[in-house]
């Protein structure tokens, strides 16, 4: 009989082994917060999920882009590429958008040389006579011996330099500014307020919010005026028409910056600067310049974006809608430029090859990025609106990682499975709504990957372990029953081989086709889970039933995805590859019908094919097995699904595949090199049996053979006119679109291939 001390001690044991896996929990997640993978795991999926749950916010509605992009120069009649363009069309937008009331006008297009002086002098006067333009400077970085006193080289330094505007034109800008972006893990999280690499240079957005505050100048001398401590060489500006150049601008907001930086007044902070604002009498719009001004010089000079949504969030305008002074397709209000600040560069909403680009958080599911000067826009849209994103500082961060460590992996330990699961799932879902409410209404940033997708398992983990030891010899039975998991097929064999895996293990011939569910995780985070468990059998379910109505041998399900095969013991059988090929017609037809019925799932199917030789049978290890397929082809199919993605169509084959199968409409799309592989694959999109297809689908094909010829020939100019041509009747042919893409690349010198009829992926 066991006493009360016994007890008592047993359950005292049970509390410091609760709190041990806490500790271990919380010092565990403290500790990747610390390291570099950590801040590398919180950016390249924390702040993905944090945006996305988000959705799009409104920008500033005074902050607009006027976009260059792939058409500009055929809407004014202008060679394709701007840097053919004669100056004097930037000085007509300039004077366009002055008399428009623009109140900054910012170039994120670079002149650093000059070209006709005739054209030259004509941007260089509209700029002049504009007096609110602020150009882009580019940083220059290169490598620099280091000498010591004896001349002999100690080592290198990275040495940075801001290349500016020709001189005639850099002469006249009201503002010069830098914006270079830090790419951490290829994408964009940040940007600089002052660069420090270059003599802490303000960069163009923070350029381009001081012009704008210059109409504010006398009450902002009043609420900074009393403070500031200029050296004896600065000549204190007595009103806006003092700074009339980028020099003296650049002089002015470095004398500022230097007093907020290196804290020369007791009384210089942000809140005391704030409160003094309060106290002007001052419309809504003009405090709010202040306060962004005051940010922008007291806050951190190296700040995280606070993107607002995809490409086009921000208003943006064609180019040549300004220049012509209005467009069919852009509304007349968008015109109206009184009081905006107005960036202009390269932004085309439809090529994801435009050329400057940037991987983000809201990169489109067709690859089209946002564009520099957007993203330019929107640090401007931050700082103007005092709302960039206030990440957690060090500690903070480092007291939430380890007290929802310490609480849940010991509560899931103490508790009954029963209780302390659904308790742990209830903190976690508490802590991610606050991490997410914070997000969404204050823009402050807290850790939720790691709380999420570290600390959570690994404290369910540990915490059922000790329950799991206890009840293992309960579940015994029940886990030897699920030991193995096959197709009923399958099964009779098993059992008379005696359980032999090896025994039912087969290389053959086949043809496998590969799918998956487009848009399932965006499903998956609107579903709870016994709805989406309902949601996964009715698709599958549905696609199940034209595989089986055309005698799929072995269906492997792989999460959302589906992995088939069609085999042949006896080699290449074109039977074989007819059944799959039907098949992925009617799978196609099926997956229409069940949109119709399930409003939750709005993409297409893609399918993907390919023969080969296949393993087909038992894989894995350990006493657990999966009935799998196994090998290059299945690979391939996979990848060739995948390609679906990037070039807009729904089947896609080998011409392997489609051999001597006949009554087929097929549209070959020329050879594709996929991520990993070395070969090229001609790949066949497939439409549909060639006695059910429309004229249209007919033509198509047709029309888009002359213009692949015509690619495959290197011929890009006359195969550009041919895709253009097909998308004017048909705007949604995901193939054209992507050679033309790929046309306006190679016209334009970028990664033109040797072999114009092979196209290498860079991407799965």
């Amino acid at each position: 009989m066991r006493t009360r001390g016994s007890r008592r001690s047993s359950r005292g044991r049970g509390w410091v082994k609760g709190l041990i896996v806490g500790l271990f929990t919380g010092v565990a997640g403290a500790l990747l917060g610390l390291s570099p993978l950590g801040s590398t795991f919180e950016r390249s999926v924390g702040l993905h999920w944090l945006f996305n749950m988000r959705g799009v916010i409104e920008p500033p509605p005074d902050v607009v882009v006027v976009a260059i992009d792939g058409r500009t120069g055929d809407q004014l009649g202008l060679p394709p590429l701007p840097r053919e363009w004669p100056r004097t069309i930037h000085g007509q937008l300039v004077d366009t958008l002055v008399q428009k009331g623009a109140s900054v006008i910012v170039f994120d297009v670079h002149f650093h040389k000059p070209k006709s002086p005739e054209h030259d002098q004509g941007f260089v006067n509209a700029v002049d006579r504009a007096e609110r333009v602020v150009l882009v400077e580019q940083v220059n970085g290169k490598r620099q011996p280091i000498a010591d006193q004896n001349g002999v080289f100690s080592g290198m330094v990275w040495i940075e330099e801001l290349l500016q505007p020709f001189p005639e034109l850099a002469d006249v800008a009201r503002g010069l500014g830098t914006f270079t972006l830090p790419k951490l893990e290829a994408s964009v999280y940040e940007f600089w307020v002052f660069k420090d690499s270059v003599g802490d240079a303000p960069t163009m957005p923070a350029v381009a919010l001081q012009i704008h505050g210059l109409q504010d100048f006398a009450p902002w001398q009043h609420v900074i005026g009393q403070q500031l401590q200029y050296s004896e060489q600065t000549v204190l500006p007595q009103s806006a028409a003092d700074i009339s150049n980028a020099q003296q601008l650049r002089e002015y907001m470095l004398a500022i910056r230097d007093v907020f930086k290196d804290g020369q007044s007791g009384d210089f902070d942000l809140e005391s600067l704030l409160r003094r604002s309060e106290r002007l009498d001052l419309d809504p719009k003009a405090r709010r310049r202040l306060e962004a001004l005051v940010n922008v010089y007291a806050g951190n000079p190296h700040r995280y974006l606070n993107y607002y949504g995809p490409p086009g969030t921000i208003t943006t305008v064609p180019y040549h809608a300004v220049i012509k002074g209005g467009d069919p397709n852009v509304p007349e209000s968008a015109l109206d430029f009184a009081d905006k600040i107005v960036f202009v560069g390269f932004s085309d909403l439809y090529d994801p090859g435009q050329p400057d680009r940037f991987y983000t958080v809201y990169t489109r599911e067709d690859g089209v990025d946002l564009s520099g000067v957007e993203i330019a826009a929107t640090a401007f849209s931050n700082l103007l609106t005092s709302r960039s994103l206030q990440q957690a500082n060090r500690w903070t961060s480092l007291g939430m990682l380890f007290g929802f460590g310490l609480v849940i992996g010991t509560l899931v330990y103490l508790l009954p499975a029963i209780i302390g699961v659904p308790v742990a799932i209830a903190l976690a879902a508490l802590y991610a709504v606050i991490a997410q409410f914070s997000f969404n209404t204050m823009d402050y940033w807290m850790p939720l990957t790691t709380p999420m997708l570290v600390q959570f398992p690994v404290a369910l983990f540990l915490g059922l372990l000790g329950q799991y030891l206890l009840e293992r010899r309960k579940l015994q039975h029940v886990s030897e029953a699920i030991n193995y998991y096959l197709p009923d097929n399958v099964v009779l064999d098993l059992t008379e081989n005696r359980l032999d895996p090896s025994a039912i293990n087969k290389v053959v011939y086949s043809t496998c086709l590969a799918t998956d569910m487009a848009g399932f995780s965006t499903i998956a985070e609107t579903l709870n889970p016994g709805e989406l468990a309902n949601f996964l059998n009715d698709y599958f379910d549905t696609l199940a039933k034209p595989l089986k109505q055309y005698h799929v041998d072995v269906t492997e399900f792989r999460a959302d995805a589906i992995m088939c095969a069609w085999t042949s013991a006896s080699g290449p059988n074109t039977e074989v590859r007819r059944k799959a090929v039907l098949a992925s017609l009617q799978a196609a037809d099926a997956i229409d019908e069940f949109k119709k019925r399930c409003a939750t799932y709005e993409s297409s199917l893609r399918i993907g094919l390919e023969v080969g030789t296949v393993y087909v049978g038992h894989a894995g290890g350990g006493g657990h097995f999966v009935f799998s397929i196994v090998g290059d082809c299945a690979n391939t199919a996979s990848r060739i699904e995948g390609l679906n993605k990037h070039i807009g169509t729904q089947i896609l084959a080998t011409s392997a595949v489609v051999e001597d199968v006949e009554d087929l409409l097929l549209r070959p799309l020329g050879g594709f090199v996929f991520v990993g592989k070395t070969e090229p694959l001609p790949i066949v999109e497939i439409l549909s049996t060639r006695s059910s297809a429309r004229v249209e689908q007919v033509q198509l094909c047709e029309r888009f053979a002359e213009g692949l010829e015509a690619f495959h020939n290197g011929q890009w100019p006359k195969a550009t006119q041919r895709f253009e041509s097909i998308l004017m009747d048909y705007p949604t042919d995901g193939p054209s679109r992507f050679l033309l893409g790929r046309c306006a690349q190679y016209r334009a010198g970028q990664s033109v291939p040797e072999d114009p009829g092979v196209i290498r992926m860079a991407a799965k």
